[in-house]
């Protein structure tokens, strides 16, 4: 098909296209309305990595557990009150058991515990010595954890009907946390600031093109490619969690910088006077945004070195995001120019500007060149001081109620960071009290590490020295039969394998590591097994530390290979990559002189950010190039392409980096420093894009001018800034 052939599709196709659009936009966004929501913290490692192995071994043996715990105040800690409140909650919907520290006590002091020793035993746990706060343990049923939210719902009907207002009770846990992470990550959670997005780029969007009609019928396209691309991943049996919250917006930006391209292709030809310039246009910009769209897939689909499950799922749904974006973008913006053919990308606004600076980077090489390396080598330090953390809570907004009172219950209850050690005793012969005195010996060993708070086994319930008297004796140990049958949270596999867990401070991933590495190290040469969530994350923690460094290298030498293929010429697809790395090598650098540590949506912005930032050098260097051909000099072709791409590059980074920046105001921390890291990135990417590329293009060549060699043959007809179509053949080196 020939582009006028193409060209005469759209003219006689454009409105019932646009109808369809219309009319398929109720059905796409009630399908990307109900996509699930999972923010499973234990689900972000594949089940064939170690530490993910080892959690799954420790749930097969002794189930899946999750608490939900409430520490209540003085005005509501009285014992007959917390009694009739866990009544009602033995009941509640997704609650199998309470826990209070009466039955606690109660039930050591039946195996013969004294009344004094089990208090002393829960102190760390569900009560604290000088604490103001009386602890409540809801453990969940099968059917609570399928379904947290409504568990967690069920828990505060409880304790509204028992009167206990807001301000006088505690409630944290797994659970709570979970649904807070889903409540926060949600598209109704995230809508506001999508919806000043939307405002702002529509702003921008009519300040670029100067015609409210096809600014609106732009986002309109915009905004079904978004929910074309989430109603795919809900129809393809995806899910949504508080990572892919940033899809919509980076879907938005995928579009419009593929839309506005467009049309300064379009406009250009216009101004060119050409016969057909929207036939002009879709041949001149599919290479280049065919191209772009490429490389970003490479820096999305580079994330899946990772081993972190949301990271992954972004990589994919985030790629295939661009391809509905070019789709919209290439596809479906032409028929808005059959409805509208005098709108364009507004030209002239900063011409003079992108001469000066042209004219100044071709005179100031050197200066540009030696400020730039400066630079590197001070932002080469504060790469060096990167860390990574993962803290589930610090996703939670500081101020918000959560968060609030997981600090509280830290603070005067338990310590919300715990790490499961499993004991393995082989020697089946040996009496059940003897493997007891085993595990009550390794249980010793990790509570003496001075960052564990408390610590709970099987032996917690029963006496240091066991009684004399026969009936006595006889009475503990059939008790001790009784927790050997069928399943129980501390014994598995016969009188094989032991659970410690143990209550640990842990501020930070560093902390984790630092505390189960002793851990390992105390027990040495005992069979114990460190696992948990704690260790689920530590073990995130490294690898989103090496998935940041390993997807950037990946993307940064598969995109510099499609470059150099698609310039054919190594020295400019190498030339053309570093204004893409060096702002990236400026932002980690100044992150890494903030302090600020690399968490789970961070990693992501490297490799994204590169892939988007290489969509403006495809475009400038295929005007510069041809500009080359055309016989004029490096700092004239230059000049030329910065003129032309200028108002582009600047329009789509500015539409970008304050769609990025809203996210920013988001509650949501994850969302909030994707947000500020993307923003920064993109800005960060002018300066390498309109400073740093037009000088390393022009070093040692201001006063060259080049002819080139006619031994290889590439079809052009571009237009330039300045002079009449180029239509010329060569290979520039």
């Amino acid at each position: 098909m020939t582009i006028s052939m193409l060209s005469n599709l759209y003219r006689r196709y454009s409105v019932p296209l646009l109808w369809a659009i219309a009319i398929s936009f109720p059905y796409f966004a009630y399908y990307a309305e109900t996509i699930r929501s999972n923010n499973d913290l234990e689900t972000w490692l594949p089940k064939d990595t170690p530490a993910r192995l080892a959690y799954e071994d420790f749930k097969r043996e002794f189930g899946v557990e999750e608490l939900i715990v409430i520490g209540l105040k003085p005005n509501a800690s009285e014992a007959r009150l917390v009694e009739a409140l866990a009544g009602r909650l033995d009941t509640a919907y997704g609650i199998q058991k309470c826990w209070t520290p009466e039955r606690l006590k109660g039930f050591m002091t039946q195996m013969g515990v004294e009344e004094e020793t089990a208090q002393a035993r829960l102190n760390g746990l569900i009560q604290k010595e000088g604490g103001e706060l009386t602890g409540i343990i809801g453990v969940l049923s099968e059917e609570g954890i399928k379904d947290r939210s409504g568990t967690v719902a069920a828990v505060k009907k409880e304790l509204a009907y028992c009167q206990i207002q807001e301000q006088d009770f505690c409630l944290t846990g797994t659970p709570v946390v979970v649904t807070e992470l889903d409540r926060l990550g949600s598209r109704n959670a995230n809508r506001k600031f999508f919806i000043l997005t939307l405002v702002l780029s529509l702003g921008l969007l009519h300040y670029s093109i100067g015609h409210w009609g096809m600014a609106f019928a732009i986002l309109g396209l915009t905004l079904w490619g978004i929910n074309v691309t989430v109603a795919l991943i809900n129809l393809c049996g995806g899910e949504t969690n508080f990572i892919l919250g940033a899809l919509p917006v980076m879907v938005m930006i995928f579009t419009l910088s593929v839309c506005l391209h467009f049309l300064s292709y379009y406009q250009t030809a216009r101004d060119e006077r050409c016969t057909d310039p929207l036939g002009t246009a879709l041949k001149q910009s599919w290479k280049p945004c065919f191209l772009s769209t490429l490389t970003t897939l490479i820096g999305l689909f580079s994330l899946n070195v990772s081993e972190i499950i949301p990271v992954i799922q972004f990589g994919y749904a985030a790629g295939l995001g661009s391809v509905v974006a070019m789709i919209v973008g290439q596809g479906l913006t032409p028929t808005l120019m059959v409805i509208w053919p005098e709108c364009g990308l507004r030209g002239a606004r900063h011409e003079k500007t992108f001469h000066h600076i042209a004219a100044g980077v071709v005179k100031r090489t050197k200066v540009v060149l030696v400020l730039t390396t400066v630079l590197l080598v001070v932002a080469f330090i504060g790469l060096t001081q990167l860390s990574s953390d993962i803290n589930p809570v610090e996703f939670l907004p500081a101020q918000g109620r959560v968060r609030q009172d997981l600090m509280q219950v830290d603070k005067g209850l338990t310590s919300i960071d715990s790490i499961e050690a499993v004991v393995s005793i082989q020697e089946r012969s040996l009496p059940f009290m003897e493997k007891l005195n085993k595990v009550r010996e390794i249980e010793k060993l990790i509570g003496s590490h001075p960052k564990v708070r408390h610590t709970m086994s099987l032996a917690t319930f029963f006496p240091e020295e066991m009684p004399e008297g026969t009936f006595s004796m006889m009475r503990i140990l059939r008790q001790a039969q009784n927790s050997r049958s069928g399943r129980n949270e501390f014994l598995s596999n016969g009188d094989q394998l032991w659970r410690i867990s143990a209550r640990i401070d842990a501020p930070n991933g560093d902390a984790k590591r630092v505390i189960l590495a002793e851990l390992e190290e105390l027990t040495q040469g005992k069979d114990v097994t460190y696992t948990g969530v704690t260790p689920l994350l530590e073990y995130a923690q490294r690898k989103i530390f090496s998935g940041f460094w390993e997807s950037m290298t990946g993307a940064f030498f598969v995109i510099t290979l499609v470059m150099i293929l698609s310039l054919r010429s190594l020295k400019a697809g190498l030339i053309a990559m570093i204004p893409n790395i060096v702002p990236i090598w400026f932002v980690f650098g100044a992150v890494g002189f903030l302090g600020m540590t690399v968490d789970i949506s961070m990693m992501m912005t490297g490799s994204i950010a590169l892939g988007i930032s290489v969509d403006c050098t495809f475009h400038f260097m295929v005007w510069y190039r041809q500009n080359r051909k055309a016989g004029k000099t490096a700092a004239q072709s230059a000049e030329i392409a910065l003129q032309h791409c200028g108002e582009p590059m600047l329009d789509s980074t500015i539409v970008g980096s304050v769609g990025m920046l809203a996210l920013g105001l988001s509650n949501f921390a994850p969302t909030a420093r994707f947000g500020y890291v993307m923003s920064a990135l993109m800005i960060a990417s002018l300066y390498g894009e309109v400073i740093l590329l037009p000088a390393l293009l022009c070093i040692g060549q201001k006063r060259k001018n080049k002819q080139a060699p006619p031994d290889e043959t590439i079809e052009s007809n571009s237009y330039g800034v300045h002079g009449p179509s180029l239509q010329v053949t060569g290979k520039v080196a």
